[in-house]
This record gives C-alpha cells, sequence and structure tokens, in this order.
C-alpha cells in the first residue's frame, strides 16, 4: 500500500467516528476525536451503499478494530511482529469490545430508562473509546517509510510553535518519557491559539486539552514497548522518530485547518 493510499481517510467512516467520539470522552475534545478512523483506501463509487432515504432512520454501527497500515514485520528494526501482534489483536482490540460493550449498556439503560449504572457505563465509554482513537492514530504515526525531516507546512508549523523542529523532538522525547500511568505523547493542534502544543497525557480518559486536535501520538505504555526494551523506556521513545510519520501528521494538520476555517 502506497503512502498516499495508506493515509487517505474514507469520508462515511470519518464522519462515523466523529459521530460516535464524541461521545467517547474529553480526552483531546470532540474536534480532537474526529477523523481517527483507520486510514484505508476508498473504495469504488459503484461499491459504495447508496444514502438513506430521506427521513428514514440509521443506526450507528459497531465499532471495529481497523487492520494495520503495514505488515506486522514492518517496523521490525523498532517493534516487533510479535509487539504488533500482541498491541493490535490483543491489547486494541479489547478497546473495540469494551466501547461496544460500553454502547449496548447505554442503549440497554436508555431503553429500560434506568440510569443506575450511568457512571461506570460513561467511564467505560470514556476509557474505551479514547483507548480505540488513540491506537487508531498511533499505528498511522509510525511508518516504514518514517523518520527524516517534516513536510514544509509541518516544519514551517513546529518551527513557528517550538522555536524549531530540534526543539520540537527535545521536548516532545521529555513529555513523552515523563507520562505516568496509561501515558501517551501527543502532538496536537490547537485552534484558539492557531498553534501547536505537546500533551503528556496520563490516564487518557481524563486528560488533555479541550478541542486541540491530535496530529500524532506516541503510546508509552509499558505494552508498547516492554518485550524489546524492557524498562527502557527511553530509547523507546529516542527510537520512535526512526519510524515517525510526519506525512500523516502533516495531512492531519491540514484537515485540522480546513476545520478552523
Amino acid at each position: 500500500m502506497s503512502e498516499k493510499k495508506s493515509a487517505a481517510l474514507d469520508r462515511r467512516e470519518m464522519l462515523g467516528m466523529m459521530a460516535g467520539a464524541a461521545l467517547a470522552a474529553p480526552v483531546l475534545g470532540v474536534s480532537g476525536l474526529a477523523a481517527a478512523q483507520a486510514p484505508r483506501p476508498a473504495g469504488r463509487e459503484k461499491d459504495k451503499a447508496p444514502p438513506p432515504a430521506r427521513g428514514a432512520t440509521v443506526s450507528p454501527q459497531p465499532y471495529t478494530l481497523p487492520p494495520l497500515p503495514y505488515p506486522k514485520n514492518a517496523l521490525d528494526g523498532f517493534l516487533s511482529a510479535e509487539i504488533l501482534e500482541l498491541h493490535h489483536d490483543k491489547h486494541h482490540a479489547g478497546y473495540v469490545r469494551g466501547l461496544n460493550n460500553a454502547l449496548a449498556g447505554l442503549e440497554e439503560a436508555r431503553k429500560k430508562g434506568d440510569f443506575a449504572q450511568i457512571k461506570a457505563l460513561e467511564r467505560e465509554l470514556a476509557f474505551h473509546g479514547s483507548g480505540h482513537v488513540l491506537h487508531t492514530l498511533y499505528w498511522n504515526s509510525m511508518s516504514p517509510n518514517g523518520g527524516g525531516n517534516p513536510p514544509p507546512r509541518l516544519a514551517d508549523a513546529l518551527t513557528r510553535s517550538f522555536g524549531s523542529v530540534d526543539a520540537f523532538r527535545k521536548q516532545f522525547a521529555a513529555a513523552s518519557k515523563a507520562a505516568e500511568a496509561s501515558a501517551w505523547g501527543v502532538l496536537a493542534y490547537e485552534p484558539l491559539g492557531d498553534r501547536l502544543i505537546i500533551l503528556a497525557v496520563e490516564d487518557h480518559q481524563n486528560m488533555g486539552f479541550q478541542g486541540a486536535y491530535p496530529l500524532l501520538v506516541c503510546d508509552v505504555w509499558e505494552h508498547a514497548y516492554y518485550l524489546r526494551y524492557k524498562n527502557d523506556r527511553g530509547t523507546y521513545v529516542d527510537r520512535f522518530f526512526d519510524v515517525i510519520n510526519w506525512q500523516f501528521a502533516d495531512e492531519r494538520l491540514g484537515e485540522a485547518l480546513r476545520l478552523r476555517g
């Protein structure tokens, strides 16, 4: 799959993710959670389902585990196929199941008019929904053709926000290494200030900058790297830049700027 194709978002899936993810959690705000379904080549027009009839009620579809955008051994110099298989097929899949279970529980509560478990269900929705979105972004934040330098638009934005691309690298690495618990390093666009920001997200269902639109993320939970790096998170984070998918971040920046208007 080419880099261009692997970064193309299917419009219908994007809109579906926006609708569902708006409910998922206040992690990175509604706009930050939008458009995070895994990129995939757009289908042919004749293969697409016709739009629903006007006024028809369409039930939201369950969330699904998106495929990795590359073979499981494609990042072997950085992460082994074993790590990707466990992380994607087990951990990420668990978030998808948890998200769908939370939504089913909320639907049942609405039908019965019994919201005694609303706090627990909303927490499950926030935790698993945020985990699904962030993991989807994580797979696409890496590429076997990654590393090097960012494209001009992204490089200019990084320089304007952090002083230089190198200064961004240092701050992002420091934030990712220092974050605790269910943690992530996140580069995001913040539309009110029209700037890029770095977030050391901890307890991903709770902590974030409302309205920020994530461009790329680095997962620093131990299961993301422990089989290869043991407790050496620092080396894992430093080597993340060898596979960082600048093109994906640049395309998401373009989408964020278009949404801002």
